[in-house]
Order: C-alpha cells, then structure tokens, then sequence
C-alpha cells in the first residue's frame, strides 16, 4: 500500500489559453490538484493499492472532492474531515509561447493548514503501508502542516515503510514565519525531514532552492541545461544524507511555455552511478515536447512513475525506472488539469519508442 500526505485543492482556471481579464465575468473550469494528490491519481491509473492522508471540509465540497479520488481507486478512509475550516484554492492561467503560465494561492485558513498532527490517527493511516510519500509542499502551507507532515514521516520509518520526497520548492508559499526568508524557512524544515527520506526527487531548480547545491553551467531562466552536471548535485545530496538510496531531478529545458524538451536523471547511490532518461544508445537525449496542453502536475506524474517502476519487478533497475517515469511524465504534457490520465501499457509504448502519437484503433 502506498499513501500520501498532503493538500489537494480545487484548481480554478480561465477557459484555454485565456487571461483572467478576458475570462471574467464569465465560465471557469474547476479540477482538483495536489502535489501528493496528483501521485496518488497516477499510481491508482498504474493499478497500485494508494491511498491518500488529508484534512478537508465536511460540505459538498470536501464530498465531491473525495468522490473523485474514490472513482480513480484511491482509499480516502482516512481523510480527516473537519467541521470548520475551508477547501484550499489555487487559479492557473495557462501560458503559451514566450507567455508563463502563472499561480495565485488562496490556501489561507484551509483545513489541512490548521490541523495540528494530534488531529490525524497517524497509526491507522499507516496501517499495510509499505512506502509514504510527501513533498515540500505541505510544510510550507503553516507550521501545523509541517509539523504534522515530519511526524508522520517519523511513525512511517519507524514503521519499516520507505519514505520519498519531491523537495518542491514554492517560492509564493513559506511565509508562515514572517521574519525568516522562503528559502532559508525551507531550508530549515527540509533539512530536518530529510534524515527519514530514502528516495529525494526534484527539478533542476530544486537542490539549488532547498540544499544550496547547484549544478555547474545551468542556467534555468535562459533554458539551457547541462544534464551530465546534475550527477554530481545527486551525489552532494547522498554524501549529506546518507540515508537516501536514490536521487531523481527532472530536467526541463523551456524553450517556450509550449515548447520544451524534457529528460530526467536517477542517481542509485549504492552503485554511485547516475541515469539519464530518454537517451538513443547511451546519448541523453531529451523529449521534444511541442505543443503542450498543461505542464502542471508534471513533475508529480514523473514521481509516481518513479514509484511505481521502483515497486515494479521488471522495472525496478535504476535505468529502467528512470526511463518509465520520464516518459509517463512526458505524456503528462498532453493532459489537461493536474492528474495524468496516462495507462500503464501507454507508458510502456513510449518506454518502447513508440511516440508517433498515431490513432490507436
């Protein structure tokens, strides 16, 4: 069993590609999406036992939500629903060419936010619970998130479950202590989680944002990557933690808001030797991604494919499992809202190097 911890939200965008100051007054979409909620969708879509720690409203809100969640197969059993508080938000417009998508948080007061980790029954949740996975976004919502999200990661070591992590740094977000900077709040928190994680996952931005560790000739802002760099900010990471098995940092180099390519980097700490994923022969060579439809939630499907690959017999191998979760999250920037409404099998096609996109009849 897997499960997860964090917030979900309702997501709430303009229709398309439009800005709010063409969308309003008028229609919006609403989705949800979650950091550890969106993992949980993808390994439930895989056919994995998932499910999913939370604290939400008990209004129809809160009811839909988990509504949704149980018809991907995911167990919110143990979703802690609370009288008072509210349903997290963000609002997204989607960018396109040389225009960024951009985020507004309203999370303010959210249920997840005030719970303090007494609030959860952290044994139950934990129950036939082999590997938890959090991310660096919940502790950056309050002090109680975070609080909450350590002590569970503590139970579920002490436990015997295998622990990841996506650093997930937010600059908009950990301002819960108002005199301490984003980066050095994180910095703090993070470190003290990091002692339990086993497998650490993040962009290229994130070991810079969270650990100080940055990659040699990258610069991010003007898209250019240096791939074979990001072995040795892995291997920073496993010398200052020696409790983590792997290191996996997704490479985006955007070209444009729908035009990037994409590729990823496992380091197996063991072997001391890093992956990289999709390569021709043993070249890197990143997904030519063009036309994007979303690329939030990225990141979060390459997480769970790295799970799931890990927990899988005939993926498990480091250059397997890097190679499933950069193409699930490849096919990731063809779907719409947050969750990856990806199979397996298709997966596998893209692993394979089927990527004609051509109709399947």
């Amino acid at each position: 069993m897997f499960l997860a911890f964090g917030e979900v939200m309702a997501r709430i965008a303009p229709p398309g590609y439009r800005r709010w100051r063409q969308a309003l007054p008028g229609q919006v979409e609403v989705t949800w999406g979650g950091g550890e909620a969106n993992v949980c969708a993808s390994l439930a879509m895989y056919g994995n036992q998932v499910r999913y720690l939370t604290a939400l409203p008990d209004n129809p809100l809160g009811r839909a939500l988990e509504t949704s969640l149980q018809g991907l197969g995911v167990d919110t059993t143990q979703v802690y629903w609370r009288a008072d508080g509210r349903l997290g938000l963000y609002f997204v417009e989607v960018g396109a060419n040389q225009r960024g998508s951009t985020v507004i948080y309203d999370r303010a007061h959210s249920c997840i936010s005030e719970a303090v980790p007494s609030e959860y029954d952290f044994e139950s949740s934990l129950q036939d619970v082999h590997w938890l996975h959090v991310t660096g976004i919940t502790p950056a919502i309050s002090e109680a998130a975070c609080l909450a999200n350590l002590e569970l990661v503590k139970q579920a070591k002490a436990r015997g479950a295998r622990v990841s992590c996506d650093l997930n740094f937010r600059k908009k977000l950990w301002k819960w202590r108002p005199d301490t900077a984003p980066r050095e709040l994180a910095r703090e928190c993070m470190s003290d989680l990091l002692p339990f994680v086993d497998v650490v996952i993040g962009n290229e931005e994130d070991a810079a944002d969270v650990l100080g560790i940055h990659a040699e000739g990258t610069d991010v802002t003007q898209g250019h990557i240096n791939a074979e760099a990001y072995e040795s900010v892995a291997r920073q990471i496993a010398q200052r933690y020696p409790n983590v098995s792997h290191v996996a940092i997704t490479l985006r180099e955007s070209i444009s808001a729908t035009h990037n390519n994409w590729g990823a980097m496992l380091f197996d700490t063991q072997q001391d030797v890093g992956h990289l994923a999709p390569c021709v022969g043993e070249v890197y060579q990143p997904y030519e991604i063009h036309n994007i439809v979303d690329r939030v939630g990225a990141g979060d499907s390459f997480a769970a494919g790295l799970l799931h690959a890990l927990n899988s017999e005939d993926l498990a191998a480091p250059s397997l499992a890097i190679q499933f979760a950069t193409a699930a999250s490849c096919l990731k920037h063809s779907i719409h809202g947050d969750f990856n409404y990806v199979l397996e099998s298709e997966v596998r096609a893209l692993m394979g190097g089927d990527a004609s996109g051509r109709v399947q009849r």
